[in-house]
């Protein structure tokens, strides 16, 4: 499928016949006694990509709208008022399919220097930008658009497989989930191609600056100094298109879903330094038939295939809350097409129990924490899910 995932969510922007906002308003989807339902019922978002909070203890929500805006909330069931944290629509290249506002990341002393990250796709060149945000001086409900700070930039040959994720690790640095540049079966390598950007995570220090750049290499990043011209900001790579990744807060481990091709979906544990295989392998099979070496690449934990409708990973999280105790530490996901969910019980590696949990009728584009690591969901019907019990 040479644009698997644009055509996808292309075709959910127009599908409300699949998932009518009049039939699911207050509709509970059941798997024994976990639900799903409506977290803010008063509220609707714009195809939603990314739910976060700002570690700063205010109780606030923040979703971000692929179209290029951010909206801003108190974590209240009953409200009904949202506002605009920020715009940046004119600046944003939003095709409707994987283009647009892709993340939103805050900086761990968020609540003392007011910086915010987002990740967006622009024009003319097509390009990825990594960006920092101030919230105003006078509003905490609103940023400083005046305020971009460019930190990283990198062209995008084709409009899809543009990743999106961007999360401080807790390490403090800041990490950047890129694709491999899209069409289909990465036509140019980048995959495997450490002089490139693209298909990897990304590891930066956004708290020095190097020279021009408003940016540092972590010292322990894998390729720090080498003489091969491979790119230094480099982590992980050999990954196709890591939509969502997340970093479990009982560990420190960076867990990643990484969208597959034609035939399987993937999960990724990422180690640094780790070669995850694209496009030499698609999950645990062989992609290019004639040139299968294995050798020095790290398998993913888990896959599944399309014999359920399912087509398009959304990485979640291992689950450290206290609302739901079924799961945690279970490791939440989804797939975006058939918005099945799982739960992924990988205490034993030798032995790894995969579970369905329930069955969505709504397109899920991404999970998302509160500040008491209770899970979200945003759905592509324009709006916000929780779990629960019935």
């Amino acid at each position: 499928m040479k644009n698997k995932l644009s055509i996808l969510l292309f075709i959910s922007l127009f599908s409300n016949i699949a998932c009518s906002k009049d039939a699911k308003t207050d509709s509970l989807i059941q798997n024994g006694n976990i639900t799903v339902k409506e977290a803010f019922p008063g509220l609707s978002f714009t195809r939603p990509v990314d739910f976060q909070h700002a570690g700063d203890k205010s109780n606030r929500i923040f979703v971000v709208e692929q179209r290029g805006v951010i909206s801003v909330f108190h974590n209240d069931e009953k409200t009904t008022e949202k506002v605009d944290f920020l715009t940046i629509e004119n600046q944003v290249e939003d095709s409707g399919g994987e283009q647009g506002l892709l993340g939103l990341a805050f900086h761990p002393n968020y609540k003392s220097n007011g910086y915010f990250y987002v990740n967006y796709t622009a024009s003319n060149p097509n390009r990825t930008i990594i960006s920092r945000f101030s919230v105003s001086s006078t509003n905490p409900n609103k940023a400083d658009p005046a305020s971009e700070l460019v930190l990283l930039e990198y062209d995008q040959p084709y409009g899809n497989h543009n990743g999106g994720q961007i999360s401080f690790g807790p390490d403090g640095f800041l990490y950047i989930a890129v694709g491999d540049g899209g069409n289909g079966g990465d036509p140019q390598g980048n995959g495997q191609n450490r002089k490139t950007l693209l298909g990897s995570i990304l590891r930066i220090d956004v708290n020095h600056q190097n020279g021009s750049t408003n940016y540092s290499i972590p010292e322990d990043n894998p390729f720090v100094n080498n003489t091969e011209g491979f790119r230094e900001e480099i982590y992980a790579y050999g990954l196709r298109n890591p939509w969502r990744f997340s970093f479990n807060s009982e560990n420190g481990q960076l867990w990643v879903g990484d969208v597959g091709q034609n035939s399987y979906e993937e999960i990724d544990i990422v180690k640094k330094g780790g070669n995850y295989g694209w496009n030499t392998m698609e999950g645990f099979h062989c992609f290019n038939a004639d040139d299968c070496n294995m050798e020095n690449l790290e398998l993913p934990i888990w896959e599944y295939g399309r014999s359920q409708g399912d087509i398009s990973i959304t990485g979640g999280f291992v689950y450290h809350g206290t609302a739901i105790k079924n799961l945690q530490g279970l490791y939440i996901y989804a797939d975006y097409v058939s918005g099945r969910i799982w739960s992924l019980d990988f205490s034993d590696p030798k032995t790894p129990v995969n579970k369905e949990l329930l069955n969505a009728d709504f397109p899920i584009s991404s999970f998302g924490i509160d500040q008491n690591q209770e899970l979200y969901i945003c759905g592509f019907d324009d709006k916000v899910y929780t779990f629960g019990y019935e």
